[in-house]
C-alpha cells in the first residue's frame, strides 16, 4: 500500500503539469459531429467544454488520455451538436482549463438539401511549407520564412483550409518513427500558426516532402510509418482504402472534395515507361465512379501536383501519360460536369485552363509556396493553357469564394500574397463547366 500511494504522489504532479504542445486544431465539421485535436507536453487527461453562441447550456466531452506511443495526441469528437451553428469551446487538461489569448470556435454545417439554397462559405489552399530549424537544414540562407503568412490567412476569417501537400518537410535525420514524430512536432507547433488552426476547420492531402524524401514513390520503406503519422497529426473525416494512402473525400454545403494520394502508387520517375502508374489504376477507378455520381455544383480534385498543364517538367502528371490521357478521356465521355483541380508542389502559383472540343475547359489552381523557397518557372510552364496574369513567382496563398443560388453557383478565387494583399482575383461559374 505505502509503494502504491508514493506511486500515485509522485504521478500527480507529473499529470498536473503537463502543457499544451500544439493545437487545438480544429478537424472535419460534419452536421452532427466536428473533430478536434490537441496534443500535450506528456501523459494527460484531455477533454473540452462547448456551447452554442447565444446558449449557455454546456456540453462536456469524455477526457482522452494522451500517451507517448501516439505523441501524446488526443483526437475528441464533439457529438453534442446541433446542424448548422457555431460554437465556442474550452480545452481542459486534467481537469483544468487551458488559456489561450485567441478565440476558440468550431461550426456545425448546415442541413440545406431540398430546403433552400446551399449557403455561401469560404476556405483557404496554399501548400509547400517549410519551418526552419537550425539543426537540421542545410547549411547557408534558410530554406523556410514568410511567418506573417498564417496571421495574414487568418484574418481572411475562412470556414476551413485545405493543405495540398508538401505541409512540412522531412530531413535527412527524420527517417525513422522518432525523426517522423519529431519532424510533424516541429511544424505543428508554430506559435503564429496556433489561431489559425484553433478556429479554422483544417483537411490536408500530402506531397512528397511530407511523405518521404525529395520525389518519394512507391518504393519509400517507410510509407507505412508516414501514413500513420498523417493519420495521427491530421483531422480528415476518412480514408478510401485505409491501409494503402491517404486517398479521401468531404463535402462543404454543394461543392465536393476529392484528395488525391499522388505517392502511394508512383511509379519512380526515371521509369521510362509511358504505361507507368500515377494514382494507380484502383485510386483512378474510385476517383471517375466518385465523379460519376456525384451531384456537386464544383468537383474540387485536390492533388500533389499539377494535372491539367501539358510541361512534362517535375513532376507533373503529364509525365505519366497513360494516366493523364485516360483520365481526360473519361472525364469528357461520361460527361461529368463541374471538374476543377487544385495543385502545388511547383514553387509557382498560377492557373491553367484546358481547352476541350465539344465540352467545357478544365481549370487547375496551384497555389506554392506558402512558406518554403520560392521557384522560377521554366520554359515549358509558358505554354498554351496558362491563363495570362496569372503566373506569380513569390510565396502566396489563395481564399476561395463560393457564392450564388445552387443553379448558378460562382467560385471566386484570390491569390494573395504573405502580407494578405491581393496578386490578382478570378470567376468560375458552374453554368460554365457543363
Amino acid at each position: 500500500m505505502k509503494r502504491i500511494l508514493i506511486a500515485l504522489f509522485l504521478t500527480v504532479p507529473l499529470l498536473a503539469s503537463a502543457q499544451i504542445k500544439s493545437g487545438p486544431m480544429l478537424g472535419y465539421s460534419e452536421m452532427k459531429e466536428v473533430l478536434v485535436w490537441v496534443q500535450t507536453e506528456k501523459p494527460a487527461d484531455v477533454s473540452i467544454q462547448y456551447w452554442e453562441k447565444g446558449d449557455k447550456t454546456i456540453h462536456k466531452t469524455d477526457p482522452v488520455h494522451t500517451e507517448k506511443t501516439t505523441a501524446f495526441i488526443a483526437r475528441i469528437i464533439a457529438d453534442e451538436v446541433t446542424m448548422g451553428k457555431k460554437y465556442a469551446y474550452e480545452v481542459l487538461v486534467n481537469g483544468k482549463k487551458m488559456a489561450f489569448d485567441y478565440p476558440l470556435e468550431f461550426q456545425t454545417q448546415e442541413l440545406w438539401q431540398y430546403r433552400k439554397d446551399p449557403p455561401a462559405f469560404s476556405f483557404l489552399f496554399g501548400t509547400c511549407n517549410y519551418v526552419n530549424e537550425e539543426a537540421t537544414d542545410r547549411p547557408g540562407r534558410p530554406y523556410g520564412g514568410a511567418d506573417e503568412v498564417y496571421a495574414a490567412m487568418y484574418a481572411k476569417k475562412p470556414d476551413f483550409m485545405l493543405w495540398g501537400g508538401d505541409n512540412f518537410y522531412y530531413r535527412e535525420p527524420d527517417y525513422t518513427r522518432t525523426g517522423m514524430i519529431h519532424r510533424n512536432d516541429h511544424a505543428r507547433a508554430v506559435k503564429s500558426m496556433q489561431p489559425l488552426l484553433g478556429s479554422v476547420h483544417q483537411y490536408a492531402i500530402w506531397d512528397d516532402h511530407d511523405y518521404g524524401p525529395n520525389d518519394a514513390d512507391r518504393s519509400f520503406p517507410m510509407k507505412y510509418t508516414s501514413l500513420e503519422m498523417f493519420k495521427m497529426y491530421w483531422g480528415n473525416p476518412n480514408f478510401a482504402f485505409p491501409n494503402e494512402g491517404i486517398t479521401g473525400k468531404f463535402q462543404w454545403a454543394d461543392v465536393e472534395f476529392f484528395l488525391l494520394d499522388d505517392r502511394w502508387n508512383k511509379a519512380p520517375n526515371e521509369l521510362n515507361d509511358p504505361n507507368k502508374d500515377y494514382w494507380g489504376a484502383k485510386q483512378m477507378t474510385w476517383l471517375l465512379d466518385q465523379l460519376s455520381t456525384s451531384r456537386a455544383s464544383f468537383k474540387i480534385i485536390v492533388n500533389g501536383g499539377q494535372v491539367v498543364s501539358p510541361a512534362k517538367v517535375f513532376e507533373n502528371m503529364a509525365n505519366y501519360e497513360a494516366e493523364r490521357t485516360y483520365l481526360l478521356k473519361e472525364l469528357k465521355n461520361r460527361k461529368i460536369p463541374g471538374v476543377l483541380f487544385f495543385t502545388g508542389d511547383r514553387h509557382i502559383s498560377d492557373l491553367n485552363k484546358l481547352e476541350r472540343e465539344g465540352t467545357y475547359p478544365l481549370y487547375d489552381l496551384t497555389v506554392s509556396p506558402m512558406t518554403a523557397g520560392k521557384a522560377d518557372a521554366v520554359k515549358q510552364d509558358y505554354n498554351e493553357t496558362l491563363v495570362p496574369g496569372t503566373l506569380v513567382q513569390e510565396r502566396a496563398f489563395s481564399k476561395i469564394e463560393v457564392t450564388g443560388p445552387l443553379k448558378d453557383r460562382t467560385l471566386t478565387i484570390t491569390l494573395f500574397n504573405v502580407k494578405g494583399d491581393v496578386l490578382w482575383t478570378k470567376e468560375l461559374k458552374s453554368n460554365l463547366l457543363k
